[in-house]
């Protein structure tokens, strides 16, 4: 069986050391972290999510600044905000969660942040800066991942990693960062010929497709580690009629017996993805301030 990759335990180490580096910004330079999330509508998995960002920005010792808003919010209140929060200087990361309401452009307003305050990482220019191989703001979810991988392998240089996904939140962003750690890289996709012949030549396996369990043990080659980034919710009639369960993009059950190591879902990557968003809003504060930036929290 395969070693079980923690991510709730890994989240909580991470989450310490941005409390403790938070402590020495407080005592040394008198200078507090904030982060701004802004809410846009009532859905009930964002609600519960921004909720959960709070606490924990506040439990590390930040600022929290939460904006809720109507869900009939024009674009040009919701930009505003925005550029208010650009020029307030006690606000070091913004994000807005999404999705947004339709009637919103999504791209305008990830736009409009400022790149520096970008600690979702999904600014035009944080991501040229990630292709490209310079100091940038990197998306949570892929850095959360990368740092899992360090964990477990300590130098990944030479391995062969392959990114199921190509989507620019988690499958490109997770193919740069493997790229920068010398890893040899392939995207697969729905378009890829003979996907599980690819598959099975991954060293690192990263499942980032939202197709539930659709990577199986036979997918996976012996030893392998294997990060699954997929949430899905399916029916699970064995417990109770109407009843649900969350789900990977890896049949668990079967490439755990295969795999060297695997992360589960829930409790996976999913705990790693708020942790990196308080690490990046340190380091964006960090960069700010002209002081040096954590060790082991950024890529």
């Amino acid at each position: 069986m395969a070693d079980i990759i923690d991510g709730k335990e890994f989240a909580a180490k991470v989450r310490a050391q941005v409390a403790e580096h938070v402590a020495k910004l407080k005592s040394e330079h008198d200078i507090t972290p904030g982060l701004a999330v802004v809410l846009v509508g009532e859905d009930p998995a964002s609600q519960v999510y921004v909720r959960n960002k709070g606490k924990q920005t506040v439990e590390c010792g930040m600022a929290s600044f939460e904006h809720k808003l109507d869900a009939s919010t024009d674009q040009a209140t919701l930009m505003g905000i925005i550029e208010k929060l650009n020029a307030d200087p006690a606000v070091h990361g913004i994000l807005c969660q999404l999705p947004l309401p339709k009637h919103l452009d999504e791209e305008a307003v990830i736009n409009a942040i400022l790149p520096e305050k970008d600690v979702d990482g999904f600014h035009i220019s944080n991501v040229g800066l990630l292709a490209t191989g310079q100091k940038s703001m990197v998306p949570c979810t892929p850095l959360g991942c990368l740092m899992m991988l360090r964990e477990q392998h300590g130098s990944l240089s030479g391995m062969n990693a392959v990114v199921m996904g190509r989507s620019n939140i988690v499958g490109k962003p997770m193919a740069q960062l493997l790229l920068r750690d010398s890893c040899t890289v392939t995207i697969a996709h729905s378009r890829t010929k003979d996907i599980e012949a690819v598959c099975r030549e991954a060293d690192i396996l990263v499942a980032a497709v939202g197709r539930p369990e659709m990577i199986t043990g036979e997918w996976v080659k012996p030893g392998a580690t294997v990060i699954d980034v997929g949430i899905n919710r399916i029916d699970a009639p064995e417990k109770g009629e109407g009843k649900t369960r969350l789900v990977g993009d890896v049949e668990f059950s079967s490439a755990s017996e295969v795999a060297g190591a695997i992360t589960p879902v829930p409790g996976g990557v999913g705990p790693m993805t708020i942790a990196c968003l308080l690490a990046n809003t340190l380091t964006a504060c960090c960069r700010s301030n002209r002081l040096p930036e954590p060790e082991g929290l950024t890529a």
